[in-house]
């Protein structure tokens, strides 16, 4: 009797065990948004068509939702459990222009939480999502850049109105995932901030290529936020803003929320135009730390491929910091660190603790730029323990230092057109 309950008992293990395999085999089930109803015109808008084909795939046990051939208007969509996005080789989501397609939602925005426009596409709350492919996301952002305008037009001499405005919404928002990927995409004309990894863990980002047009202002390409385990690769970004930033929240509120972003990699990817190549702040009242940045090229007039910024109101610590073997191309800058970045009125109060920077380490930094840079500290919080390794930078003008201690440049060869190469201007 034993023995047989024992032999059926192990019968329906092997059972369990091969329709296991079986069922892992099985591809996910796609679900075609044009098979539902989407239609690929570029004008019509099918915002409730492609959610509702995310929902069914959702609640059939998940799958993956294809966006084929074809232009698919859309305003905001939202990825729920068990649904991945795969948008095909000529396949092109693009964001409508409608602000009534983006509805407001609960999320941080520039370092605050508060409600805001919901992104072009949202992943919230979701474990082991993917969105990938050879397609497109297009937000439209230069169709937004010329709605203002008209608007801006038609307000001269109007009444004035109390309704309040909008935000543009950001092109993607990972909030609150974890263990998700997206890759080998172009993202293309985020309206505002391209790809936007919000209270996230373990995150991959793989060969992204992201465009914006440089008429298009805050068109940042990937920001970190209050995030950590997250790694970049492969990616080649030119836009009007920073290529790259790594945020923890602004002012007050970042203090209140203290999540810092950290163990944060960052390599072989193209900065072409914009502010930065890959940014610390201005949002650091959270805290950034080990993060590395190796194996990147920075190019075509970008403004400063390693940056730092912050102000006196952040607060927060920024801390092992690591830039390595990148090449810099025609750059406007090497190194710009600003801990009195844009202080345009009015201007928050101090931190009770100021905000720091320190052990920061630049290891086989070479290339041609136009200024060496400004290393700019706080008098009461002055910049600390940066060094330099087998760097090699030819430059018009010199590297100007204020407010640094413990400050190592003996591996630093600077060669200058004009001046000194390095310009002390404080006691430290």
């Amino acid at each position: 009797m034993i023995r047989r309950n024992w032999l059926l008992l192990t019968a329906q293990f092997i059972v369990l065990v091969v329709l296991a395999s079986f069922s892992a085999r099985q591809p996910a089930k796609r679900y075609d948004i044009a098979a539902y109803g989407a239609v690929a015109d570029g004008q019509t808008i099918n915002t409730q068509t492609i959610q509702a084909t995310i929902d069914k795939c959702s609640a059939a046990g998940g799958g993956t939702v294809v966006v084929p051939k074809g232009t698919f208007r859309t305003g905001a969509i939202f990825l729920k459990r068990g649904v991945n996005l795969l948008i095909e080789k000529d396949g092109v989501l693009k964001g409508s222009t409608r602000p009534e397609d983006y509805p407001q939602v609960a999320t941080r925005w520039e370092g605050t939480e508060q409600q805001f426009t919901a992104a072009l596409l949202n992943a919230t709350d979701l474990t082991n999502v993917t969105i990938e492919g050879a397609g497109t996301i297009d937000g439209s952002g230069e169709e937004w850049v010329e709605l203002a305008r008209q608007a801006r037009l038609q307000e001269k001499g109007a009444v004035s109105t109390t309704a309040p405005r909008r935000g543009r919404p950001r092109l993607i928002c990972f909030q609150n995932c974890r263990k998700a990927r997206i890759a080998n995409l172009k993202l293309n004309n985020q309206a505002v901030w391209g790809l936007h990894i919000l209270y996230c863990t373990g995150m991959v980002v793989e060969n992204l290529t992201i465009r914006a047009a440089h008429n298009i202002p805050s068109s940042d390409g990937i920001d970190v936020d209050s995030s950590r385990d997250v790694r970049i690769s492969g990616c080649d970004i030119d836009v009007n803003d920073d290529c790259i930033s790594i945020k923890s929240g602004k002012d007050a509120d970042g203090l209140r929320v203290n999540r810092p972003s950290e163990d944060i990699l960052i390599e072989k990817t193209r900065f072409g135009y914009g502010h930065g190549g890959v940014a610390m702040g201005s949002e650091t009242s959270g805290g950034i730390r080990r993060v590395t940045v190796r194996n990147c090229v920075a190019e075509a007039d970008n403004w400063a491929p390693i940056r730092f910024k912050s102000q006196p109101s952040r607060g927060g610590v920024v801390e092992d910091i690591t830039y390595r073997d990148m090449v810099l191309r025609n750059t406007r800058q090497a190194f710009e660190f600003n801990m009195e970045w844009r202080m345009v009125p009015p201007v928050a109060p101090p931190a009770q603790v100021l905000p720091v920077v320190r052990n920061v380490k630049l290891i086989n930094i070479t290339g041609t730029v136009t200024a060496g840079g400004r290393i700019h500290g706080l008098k009461d919080s002055p910049i600390e323990n940066v060094s330099f390794r087998n760097c090699v930078v030819t430059a018009q003008k010199g590297l100007v230092l204020e407010n640094v201690r413990g400050l190592d440049t003996s591996g630093l060869k600077l060669t200058v057109a004009e001046g000194e190469a390095i310009v002390r201007r404080d006691a430290q």
